[in-house]
């Protein structure tokens, strides 16, 4: 307290000369209309500038749960796309009107997982990502996973009960089948390990045309992947000289730098075709 008196005693000048000169603002603004709006305009200036960043910095902070709760929404939507089901032609049936609501879910075929990328390599060879859900979550080996924007990523090859290990598209042993959106051709990817995100689609013939900016997509061929999931966009053409085939290659539409959230697809058809072709393998 005595510091505090001491303080005032040797600044009372100025301390009554703030004083007298807020009281004169006051009294100015009070009474006179335009200094009024003067002062409330630029009060309204630095109150808003001063929200305007106070609501970005709570926007920062608030960002993870924000990101969380739009994949979650995503993932909702997905798993109703008209895409993810093979629902048989009724249009000549009479009772199709009476069909109930829930009664399509016998036909569902595919299922989207929203899923946590908790680790991400794309400086070597051979790359990996790590998904923090797994067979607790009925992940299982061979699924295919895509980004939020449903481009491929790549395919689950281990799994344990709360994680998933995925090749992506940027390992030498990746060999996904893609397909040119436009004129249909198939092919088989792979990535040289040179550029990161430039992949090569091979074994398109040179008698195709293509141009760059076509899109190439997911050919279906496999119980990973649906058909039509982006994967990339051409860039360049490349003519093989000791094949009839071009290399393609093209610029991935997923971007490997920064994966922060992907989706797990799931088929339920997959048991089913796996279980078909294993009983093909051990005939004689």
């Amino acid at each position: 307290m005595k510091n505090i008196f001491i303080f005032i005693h040797r600044h009372f000048n100025f301390l009554l000369f703030a004083g007298l000169q807020i009281f004169s603002i006051y009294l100015v603004v009070s009474y006179s209309k335009y200094h009024e709006a003067a002062f409330s305009e630029l009060s309204n200036q630095y109150t808003g500038a001063i929200n305007t960043k106070y609501y970005n910095l709570q926007k920062y902070f608030y960002l993870k749960n924000t990101n969380d709760s739009l994949i979650k929404a995503n993932e909702l939507l997905y798993n109703k796309l008209k895409s993810n089901y093979a629902i048989p032609d009724s249009l000549g049936k009479s009772f199709i009107d009476t069909m109930r609501l829930d009664s399509v879910a016998q036909f569902k075929k595919y299922e989207f997982i929203a899923t946590r990328v908790v680790s991400n390599s794309i400086s070597s060879q051979s790359n990996y990502l790590v998904l923090d859900k797994g067979t607790n979550d009925q992940l299982k080996v061979g699924m295919g996973v895509v980004d939020p924007n449903k481009s491929v990523v790549g395919i689950i090859t281990e799994i344990t009960d709360k994680y998933s290990v995925v090749m992506s598209l940027l390992h030498k042993d990746s060999h996904i089948s893609g397909k040119l959106s436009k004129g249909g051709q198939t092919g088989t990817l792979s990535w040289d390990g040179s550029e990161i995100n430039a992949i090569t689609l091979n074994n398109i013939s040179k008698s195709s045309k293509i141009f760059k900016g076509d899109t190439i997509i997911s050919s279906g061929f496999s119980t990973a992947l649906p058909k039509g999931m982006t994967i990339g966009y051409v860039d360049k053409l490349y003519k093989d000289a000791s094949s009839n085939y071009l290399k393609i290659k093209f610029l991935s539409a997923a971007n490997f730098y920064n994966l922060q959230y992907a989706y797990v697809i799931r088929n339920f058809d997959q048991d089913g075709i796996q279980a078909a072709l294993d009983k093909i393998k051990k005939q004689p």
